[in-house]
């Protein structure tokens, strides 16, 4: 039976000198109903674009005829809810209602959050669209669990209620941050928020390393409000693990199993990075194809 999921794609899936309208036309013509989008320093959708600005995007992707289905920043990478220095904790929080102001105006349901970060292992430049522009980065430094745990929460439940009156929900992302490492505690963690409008942002394929989605699924449940795919290679080391969808090790039969007996029907979007060197284009056919498969489409 065909999935009821909706099938979209993240921004950084793109050749990033693509404009954005470029990409937009592209997901549509490759199939993909809607698409994430990302905040940035700069650009249209930076922070400090303004209304018009924003408006503008919005009103570019109805007229291309794809949804805008959720917003993502790298901007946490830099500003960190649970960094050391409280300048840059009031910098992130400042960060996610400025996110949240840019989904009220775009109409999006969710923002895409990390919650902190206990320690991290790769590169910034990794991670960070412009590297030579942070001047923080938050793999820089290394936080004690049960602080990272208090000042996320604190900083999360402060958040909530500008959330709400902007009628957008707070997506917790499960990343590689050595943070929220078990759907338990992460069930736990929402739980003691205690918020509608602070759930859980689903990457099907950043546990892969250390655990398996489908349990992650059948755990947070209803509490999940958008959802990442990724495909990840257990044999492989460190970033480069993360392959095409299907070439990996997700149980993709699994995962749509547990997402129908959840009732889960909302957003999935394509996360594709890197992208490929060569004919970066091919990547976005490729993973519109797979996840026709994996939404048994075809």
């Amino acid at each position: 039976m065909t999935s009821k999921i909706r099938k979209g794609i993240n921004i950084w899936s793109f050749d990033q000198s693509l404009p954005l309208e470029d990409c937009m036309r592209l997901a549509k013509d490759a199939g993909f109903e809607g698409i994430e989008l990302a905040m940035a320093k700069d650009g249209p959708l930076g922070l400090h674009s303004s209304d018009e600005e924003i408006l503008a995007v919005k009103k570019m992707a109805e007229e291309i005829g794809i949804e805008i289905c959720s917003l993502a920043t790298g901007l946490y990478w830099q500003y960190s809810l649970t960094a050391n220095p409280p300048e840059i904790r009031e910098q992130a929080k400042q960060v996610v209602r400025r996110q949240l102001d840019m989904a009220a105006l775009l109409g999006v349901d969710c923002i895409l959050v990390c919650p902190g970060t206990v320690g991290v292992d790769f590169r910034p430049e990794d991670v960070v669209p412009d590297a030579n522009d942070v001047t923080f980065f938050a793999g820089s430094e290394i936080i004690d669990y049960d602080v990272a745990y208090e000042r996320s929460q604190q900083a999360l439940k402060e958040l909530a209620p500008y959330a709400e009156e902007k009628g957008v929900i707070i997506g917790i992302e499960n990343i590689w941050n050595k943070f929220l490492l078990s759907p338990m505690e992460f069930r736990t963690f929402l739980d003691e928020i205690g918020s509608d409008y602070v759930g859980a942002f689903l990457d099907v394929g950043n546990m892969v390393l250390y655990g398996y989605p489908e349990h992650w699924i059948k755990i947070l449940g209803q509490r999940i409000k958008k959802v990442h795919f990724k495909d990840f290679r257990r044999d492989a080391k460190g970033l480069a693990g993360f392959v095409d969808l299907l070439a990996g090790d997700v149980d993709w039969v699994k995962v749509v199993d547990a997402f129908e007996a959840i009732g889960y029907t909302g957003w999935a979007s394509a996360e594709m990075c890197p992208t490929y060197k060569l004919y970066t284009q091919q990547m976005i056919y490729n993973a519109s194809g797979s996840m026709d498969c994996i939404l048994r489409r075809k």
